[in-house]
């Protein structure tokens, strides 16, 4: 359940101390404080706060990782994932806004080896791939992620405080897709054919299949893969190779249309 911005000023007494390499949750530090140099009015430099603001939340994201994954992100509140940092729940409330806000940062930072790959890797994720070879291998590698971390997604997609397709993960992957669609179908509707392709992976349709019909992740990718074939005429087993002007540069030589990288 989201919780709101405590009001209560940070630093009040029974705050959680902060712990080693966390700066607690004190706007007016003390001069002479361990570890901080105070300026003239008694608070810490701004390059100092700046330090601490990105240490601290850092340290909210790690005990967040070990609370999530201990016993779901279902029963983790603002609170406790503040004290398992050792913070205050304003820092928490401050670095991320809401509940939401955290689990999109959570979720960021768990996609990032993947979005790399799609943003300079090689075939079959990367920017350079023929967009009938990397169409289907970026909704096949959303699909892994997703069920590598399907409590994380389902939470964000339950979260409610705003329309999931205003989230920066889904309008990434959106353009992501839309970008590569537009090539190979008609521009004018690249932008819904990828709402229709990524409706196939949202994290509550992936746990329905595979948890409640039982549905193996193997087969859940065949079936993505057939799915998407009939929106790229051209992707299915057995197509014929594309002619015309541009089919060159799209299968490259040496391109290994198997290849997989692992997000």
């Amino acid at each position: 359940m989201a919780e709101s911005t405590p009001g209560t000023a940070p630093g009040r007494a029974g705050a959680t101390p902060g712990r080693a390499g966390v700066t607690p949750d004190r706007a007016d530090a003390a001069p002479g404080r361990a570890g901080v140099t105070p300026d003239r009015a008694g608070a810490a430099p701004e390059p100092r706060r700046r330090a601490d603001a990105v240490r601290n939340r850092e340290a909210v994201l790690d005990a967040a990782e070990a609370l999530f994954t201990r016993s779901g992100p279902a029963g983790v509140s603002m609170s406790s994932v503040a004290a398992a940092a050792g913070v205050g729940k304003g820092t928490v409330f401050r670095a991320f806004t809401d509940r939401t806000g955290l689990l999109q940062a959570l979720a960021e930072r768990r996609s990032a080896p993947l979005r790399r790959a799609v943003a300079e890797g090689p075939a079959p994720l990367g920017p350079g791939t023929p967009p009938r070879e990397r169409v289907p291998a970026l909704l096949d590698a959303a699909v892994r992620h997703k069920v590598d971390n399907g409590a994380l997604h389902l939470a964000l997609e339950e979260a409610g405080a705003a329309s999931p397709y205003q989230s920066p993960s889904y309008t990434w992957w959106h353009a992501t897709l839309r970008e590569s669609l537009a090539r190979v179908v008609d521009p004018d509707g690249a932008g819904f054919t990828a709402h229709a392709l990524l409706a196939a992976v949202r994290a509550d349709l992936i746990t329905h299949l595979t948890g409640v019909e039982r549905m193996p992740v193997d087969e859940l990718r065949a079936r993505l893969a057939a799915y998407v074939a009939t929106f790229l005429p051209g992707t299915g087993p057995g197509a014929e190779a594309e002619t015309g002007p541009g089919a060159e540069a799209e299968t490259g030589p040496g391109r290994d249309a198997g290849t997989e990288v692992q997000a």
